[in-house]
């Protein structure tokens, strides 16, 4: 039963804490591996990390004291101190960038029974001459589906809080935390923290906005292989009006073509932004178009080379890189020489001596 009687729930909570901690740990297990599935499973968002921890007994009794129970007391209202402690089991989600935030509340608002949610980053932004570390807070409960399943029979009366953060949220966090004596510290040191704050912010926006531009990048290059084939057309009749500005190649237009030539082959967009790079470091004007020109004017002789090699040495495998690499070799040896090793260049050349 409740009461006003501070050691008493104090040792109450003890008792709870101490006699319940297996069954608190196993809560949390089973609460991110959740939380875990249904972010990875309904959304299309790349998460950082997701963790969790149960509150350690001290921090509650130190919480519960600094936030209650000088209120409740005053009110003359009785109290269990566990009644109050809506985060003894806490998940933290980490995301990339900060509009996917609401979309994790929205998600976890539609599996979960909401408690109270805590928005830390309005009450920043909302306040002047402040710093601190800004993320959604969610208290949440099993609902009732989910209480009824057998995996979660043991969980039905505990809560837990998710903390949904970006990286960039995150790291200051940890920075936040270790900032000491922030409400005494000069007037100078403010000023300081919160320009380190405002950087952290803008690095948020600048993360997203880069994210915006890199989709809108994508999608003007999400143009109908008809149009590039075109574009070759013309280069190769020598067509090209002295106006007309050619669509360099770039590591998303080489990812539209790479796909065309080769549909069923993963091409990760860390290589492929390297690859494009090294292309375009040897000729820094070539069109999509050229690119394009290249591929097909020579995929078939390559491919042919391509069942020579792996006839002759089943082990030397000749991925699409390798096949594109002699296609602009054959296009321009000169100028793509450097994308091949000495040794392959000798027997490419041995080879078409023999078979062109």
């Amino acid at each position: 039963m409740p009461s006003l009687d501070f050691e008493l729930e104090k040792q109450n909570f003890l008792d709870y804490y101490n006699g319940s901690h297996g069954l608190l740990d196993g809560a949390k297990s089973s609460f991110i591996s959740l939380v875990n599935s249904l972010i990875r499973s309904s959304t299309d968002l790349a998460l950082s990390k997701i963790e969790g921890r149960v509150k350690e007994r001290d921090e509650c009794i130190k919480k519960f004291n600094e936030k209650y129970r000088a209120g409740l007391e005053t009110n003359v209202q009785e109290y269990r101190i566990l009644d109050h402690i809506t985060d003894l089991i806490g998940v933290r989600v980490v995301c990339l960038y900060e509009d996917d935030i609401e979309k994790i509340k929205e998600l976890l608002s539609d599996h979960f029974e909401v408690v109270d949610i805590t928005d830390k980053i309005a009450q920043i932004e909302n306040t002047e001459n402040s710093f601190g570390y800004k993320g959604l807070h969610l208290d949440l409960k099993l609902n009732e589906k989910r209480k009824g399943l057998p995996e979660y029979s043991q969980f039905v009366d505990l809560g837990f809080e998710v903390q949904v953060r970006t990286i960039i949220q995150d790291s200051w966090s940890v920075l936040d935390h270790k900032i000491k004596y922030k409400k005494s510290i000069p007037i100078n040191l403010k000023r300081r923290i919160n320009s380190l704050a405002a950087l952290f912010e803008v690095a948020d926006r600048e993360f997203r906005e880069i994210r915006n531009a890199t989709e809108e990048s994508i999608k003007a290059e999400d143009v109908p292989q008809e149009q590039i084939t075109r574009e070759s057309d013309q280069i190769e009749a020598g067509e090209i009006p002295a106006r007309f500005k050619l669509s360099s190649l770039n590591a998303f237009s080489f990812m539209k073509i790479a796909h065309h030539f080769f549909n069923e082959f993963d091409f990760e967009a860390r290589t492929v932004d390297g690859f494009t790079e090294e292309i375009v470091s040897l000729k820094p004007d070539i069109s999509r178009g050229k690119f394009n020109f290249y591929m097909r004017e020579n995929i078939s002789k390559v491919k042919k080379y391509k069942e020579f090699i792996e006839n002759k040495d089943s082990s030397d495998r000749f991925n699409p890189y390798a096949v594109i690499r002699h296609c602009l070799y054959l296009g321009e040896k000169e100028i793509f020489l450097k994308l091949l090793t000495g040794q392959s260049a000798e027997t490419f050349e041995a080879w078409l001596a023999e078979n062109v």
